[in-house]
């Protein structure tokens, strides 16, 4: 995500509307310990041990109205004195800062006597007075009313939360304890978590604070079932019931079985016993957006994703994160700290190498033949063209704060797209003995096996290795580090393959679509186009234009065809559904100027390049 992947699902969300409407070194950001031992001391923020931690949540029917989730955290206090908890201030893959404490209502403190004093310290940490060693009980209601993939939701028959939204973590005595959850519901209702489960019941184990912050549960009734990839169960959970079913099911779980293996392959290993997709579709969702853990993610769409393409993708992208972000990533997140922002000027390898690797995964999996990899490819070229000029270690940093000027996600296509460049120069160095999957395992196995982030010039050092040597210095600093456009005219070829763009004028309506149940809703309306000087709205289900039923990918292809020999101004029906109520709009036929991109194969390449894009789509490199 990842920004909840909002950059990787715009762009998803582009191909959809684009389909359905046409279809040097790094600085160093290490943690400053002393200044935060510092704050603790002046706060008092260095309480007493504790141990025995568990947590209860309950979520029934009886809470369901109120849109609350009930915790309880029990521990037993080392000593008397002071315990003190906070709450964290983000989830990790989400790059913001949400400041979970202004959900908390109605705390409270208790041990065997009765109620205790507490106060607050600072707005996310509670300071708990015990005389005594022994057991102490806080609970409190979290509000679970945001329907956002780091956050937490309920309906009347279902919940889903993230740990870092519920569970409090003592203070001063570090983040590698042990913790078990028990999910209070009702006994029909359903829980589906990554966690691991205690007994056949509702009790679930963790064996430090990160593993228990790192997995989303779901609470309540939906669809879940699990199918197996080479030795492992994959659970599919979807909200609401019925949401995915029947034939559409099986080609989700088919689609899942074959991307898996691909992804594997790059670092040589799966290192989960299990892995859960946990999916919410809601009909009102703008668009869609997931976020990634280390044995799971957790997404939510609107429900026109279900049966398009763009949905094995993001699923593709969520996953790969469980090896690049959930154990391989950057020194500057290792470990996370959930009190405070992490900047890096690596988040492209973490979302933009993803982004690149999801889109292979379509292509070596089977899920999509070449031309959805040129499609998907040469329309990031076209984001990243039009959104200007801006360094990717720039962006990456930047992304906390969400800069105005629009580059707040650019991260994710141009880094992709840098993933692209870089697979094709190592190939061509290594006369395609290597490529950027033996990058990704040489950091896998050299820095998060030795339980550590990577830099900057680790990065690099890799890269190099991985092209015999070849120095990447000019790369990194003319179009990472620096805002160069990208050398497609002298890179692609080397992969046989070119990228071309074409200025056309042909057949337009000027919508903006966005997929939900009802079909294709209108997002936007260009000013001056075919769909405005007919009264089209935002919100309309787009149904037909002309003879063209607007259904299917290509349906905005078949539009065009059909009336490129047409004569501008004749007349053109465009049929919506607004209210309920199916309308016909009197429109007139208009011709717009656009510019196509496209990547193409070259047809008389040379031997080694038609190599190395094979080796590309396949993942296999010569012996």
């Amino acid at each position: 995500m990842e920004k909840k992947q909002l950059a990787a699902l715009a762009l998803a969300l582009t191909l959809v509307s684009a389909a359905a409407s046409h279809l040097s070194s790094q600085p160093s950001h290490e943690f400053d310990a002393d200044l935060l031992n510092e704050k603790h001391a002046a706060l008092g923020n260095d309480g007493a041990p504790v141990y025995d931690i568990r947590y209860e949540v309950t979520f029934d029917r009886a809470a369901a109205p109120g849109r609350a989730i009930h915790v309880e955290m029990s521990f037993r206090s080392e000593s008397g004195g002071p315990v003190v908890l906070s709450l964290p201030a983000w989830t990790p893959g989400s790059y913001e800062l949400d400041n979970f404490a202004r959900f908390v209502k109605d705390f409270s403190a208790s041990a065997g006597s009765g109620p205790i004093r507490w106060e607050k310290t600072d707005y996310d940490t509670w300071r708990i007075h015990s005389e005594e060693a022994g057991p102490i009980t806080v609970s409190f209601d979290y509000l679970a009313d945001t329907l956002d993939t780091g956050m937490a939701w309920s309906e009347d028959d279902f919940a889903f939360f993230n740990g870092t939204n519920l569970f409090l973590y003592p203070e001063g005595q570090g983040l590698d304890f042990p913790a078990s959850v028990a999910i209070r519901t009702e006994p029909e209702w359903r829980v589906a978590t990554g966690m691991r489960q205690v007994g056949g019941g509702r009790e679930f184990t963790a064996d430090s604070y990160h593993d228990l912050v790192d997995m989303p549960f779901f609470v309540g009734r939906f669809d879940v079932d699990s199918t197996r990839v080479e030795d492992i169960w994959y659970r599919l959970a979807t909200y609401p019931e019925g949401a995915v079913a029947g034939e559409e099911r099986d080609e989700l779980t088919r689609q899942i079985e074959a991307m898996i293996p691909p992804m594997a392959a790059v670092f040589g290993e799966t290192p989960w016993n299990d892995y859960t997709i946990l999916a919410v579709f809601d009909e009102g969702y703008p668009g869609g957006s997931a976020l990634e853990h280390q044995n799971s993610h957790l997404g939510i769409y609107a429900t026109g994703f279900v049966g398009s393409p763009i949905l094995p993708l993001v699923l593709a992208h969520e996953v790969f994160h469980a090896w690049n972000v959930k154990r391989l990533r950057p020194e500057a997140l290792w470990p996370y700290e959930y009190d405070r922002a992490q900047p890096t000027t690596l988040l492209w390898v973490s979302e933009g190498i993803t982004d690149y690797y999801a889109d292979l995964a379509m292509v070596r999996g089977g899920n999509a033949l070449p031309d959805f990899f040129y499609q998907v490819t040469s329309q990031k070229i076209g984001q990243v063209t039009s959104g200007g000029p801006v360094a990717l270690e720039d962006a990456s940093l930047s992304t906390w704060i969400e800069p105005a000027d629009g580059t707040a996600y650019v991260y994710y296509p141009k880094g992709s797209l840098a993933g692209l460049l870089l697979d094709i120069l190592i190939r061509d160095a290594s006369d395609n003995r290597a490529s950027l999957d033996a990058v990704m395992r040489d950091l896998y196995q050299n820095e998060f096996k030795a339980g550590s982030g990577f830099t900057g010039e680790e990065w690099w050092a890799a890269v190099s290795r991985a092209a015999g040597g070849r120095s990447f210095d000019d790369f990194q600093a003319r179009y990472i580090a620096g805002r160069d456009q990208y050398p497609w005219g002298e890179v692609l070829p080397l992969a046989g393959l070119r990228y071309v763009e074409e200025e056309t004028t042909s057949p337009r309506i000027g919508v903006g679509l966005t997929p939900d149940s009802l079909g294709a809703r209108i997002a936007s309306v260009s000013e001056g186009s075919t769909a405005a000087a007919a009264g089209a709205e935002v919100g309309d289900v787009l149904l037909q234009v002309g003879e063209i039923t607007v259904e299917g990918f290509d349906w905005a292809g078949r539009y065009r065809s059909r009336y490129a020999e047409e004569q501008e101004g004749s007349p053109l029906d465009i049929v919506i559904l607004r209210d309920g109520r199916e309308t016909i709009l009197y429109g007139e036929l208009r011709f717009g100027t656009s510019v196509q991109r496209r990547i193409e194969e070259i047809p008389d390449a040379s031997p080694k390049a038609v190599r190395i894009r094979q080796g590309i789509l396949t993942g296999e490199v010569d012996e």
